[in-house]
């Protein structure tokens, strides 16, 4: 297999230069300690232009991810609130390249002049109650058929309101960037990039992206669910992706702090990143997810698209993660040089890292979990007995682990242990998981670029 230097590459704004290091704290909760990289030559690096360099996983195939990076001075944008974050991304046919700066934190639930939106504001006007829709949906008179009436009616115009404001869609041929030290990112919103091609999203906190009215749905499962809309990040049909040093958090609002209804736990949150319906050509690089259940799906369902859901995830720090680290169908995914904490936390307590289902390919090597006192490496991986996982090298508190042979040892629905493809595109890829604890924590997520 293809591999680079085994040393660190902490090189996404610095092109092969010389860089310092200085360590800052970061204030969303749990999330450890963050780095500020500065380049040591003369002059800041150019973030803004900077295309995904070759080789660097399932993204670079064919002519690559640039982004906007030829983007014009007359399309290039610095935004600091939802109404100027609208303006700059246009109409979602405009292929022409932009550059969209964030400067500062973006409140998604704002109007137009910057005043804040509640879910009473979005429930306004519809007929929705809370009060009213949990007892025309009460188990014990509604049953358990699918939600209708005149509550799920309300529910769902609600709930329209809300995402015309929050959902953000993001046109081909842009790069979204956090500036570097503004605390850039958006709260309470949800990028969706469907059916485009070449997008860049980098330096960005996505915190607390909540939908105001789940819906109750009696068939789900077999007590029922609480389901709710908008990843923080929504891939769907889309090609040639890079998300690059971003945070997906829950933070402020925990999923503990949330009201539990019919016996189940009220779920405002959905997705961080997830990618699906035919996405292609994704690689997803040294992220920080942390405080959040369902983390990332790939693949809609198990009919999604045969021949895609190609991506590549490496150097990300997963902390606080209940499941879907990922959650795979049916593409061919590589997962290589991150860091799994699994202690709970802030209530997230977790259920598994990887899950390989409906002929999902992975290869999963040189990746590094820490785990708390009397927690089973058996525990790590989930499947349908359909899914595989390759690959080696993977460490469990420093020890070199067979994650497939311990989880399939305890299970009747095997892993397998053999794919029909080999990773090419494996830039930075270190050949030995033992130091990642270290130089992992602190240097993922947003807030560390300059």
């Amino acid at each position: 297999m293809a591999s680079a230097s085994p040393r660190p590459s902490h090189r996404r704004s610095l092109r092969k230069r010389r860089t310092v290091v200085i360590t800052a704290a970061v204030a969303a909760a749990g999330l450890g300690a963050g780095v500020l990289v500065m380049n040591a030559n003369a002059g800041a690096v150019d973030l803004y232009h900077q295309s995904l360099p070759a080789k660097d996983g399932w993204a670079a195939s064919g002519s690559g991810t640039t982004g906007g990076s030829k983007a014009d001075s007359a399309h290039t944008y610095t935004v600091s609130t939802r109404a100027q974050l609208v303006k700059a991304l246009g109409s979602v046919t405009d292929t022409t390249p932009r550059i969209i700066k964030v400067k500062g934190t973006i409140d998604a639930n704002t109007n137009d002049a910057g005043k804040k939106l509640s879910c009473a504001d979005y429930a306004s006007g519809t007929g929705y109650s809370l009060s009213a829709y949990l007892k025309a949906f009460d188990p014990a008179t509604y049953g358990s058929k699918a939600p209708a009436g005149a509550q799920e009616k309300a529910r769902e115009a609600a709930e329209a309101k809300q995402k015309k404001n929050i959902v953000f869609r993001v046109p081909s041929n842009t790069t979204i960037v956090g500036v570097p030290g503004s605390n850039a990112g958006i709260r309470g919103g949800s990028l969706q990039v469907q059916n485009v091609k070449n997008v860049i999203v980098r330096n960005l906190t996505f915190a607390d992206t909540q939908d105001c009215f789940p819906q109750w749905d009696p068939t789900d499962g077999s007590s029922g669910e609480w389901n709710s809309n908008y990843d923080s990040v929504t891939l769907r049909g889309a090609t040639n992706v890079w998300a690059d040093h971003n945070t997906f958090t829950d933070a402020p609002t925990f999923d503990k702090s949330e009201a539990t209804y019919f016996g189940r736990k009220y779920q405002v949150h959905d997705g961080a990143l997830d990618i699906t319906n035919g996405s292609d050509l994704v690689t997803v690089e040294r992220n920080l997810f942390s405080n959040h259940d369902k983390t990332m799906l790939i693949g809609s369902s198990d009919t999604d698209s045969t021949g895609k859901l190609r991506v590549t995830i490496h150097h990300n720090v997963w902390k606080g993660i209940v499941q879907r680290a990922p959650l795979a169908r049916i593409g061919q995914i590589h997962l290589y040089n991150n860091l799994y904490d699994t202690a709970t936390l802030n209530g997230y307590a977790p259920k598994y890292s990887i899950d390989s289902r409906a002929k999902a390919q992975v290869v999963a090597e040189h990746n590094a979990w820490k785990l708390p006192s009397g927690a089973k490496p058996a525990k790590l991986l989930s499947g349908d007995g359909t899914g595989s996982i390759a690959g080696g090298g993977n460490l469990v508190n420093g020890t070199t682990t067979d994650l497939v042979a311990a989880y399939n040892a305890a299970s009747s629905k095997k892993i397998k242990t053999t794919v029909n493809w080999k990773p090419a595109l494996t830039a930075g890829l270190q050949t030995s998981a033992k130091n990642l604890l270290t130089e992992l924590t602190g240097t993922t997520g947003a807030g560390v670029l300059s």
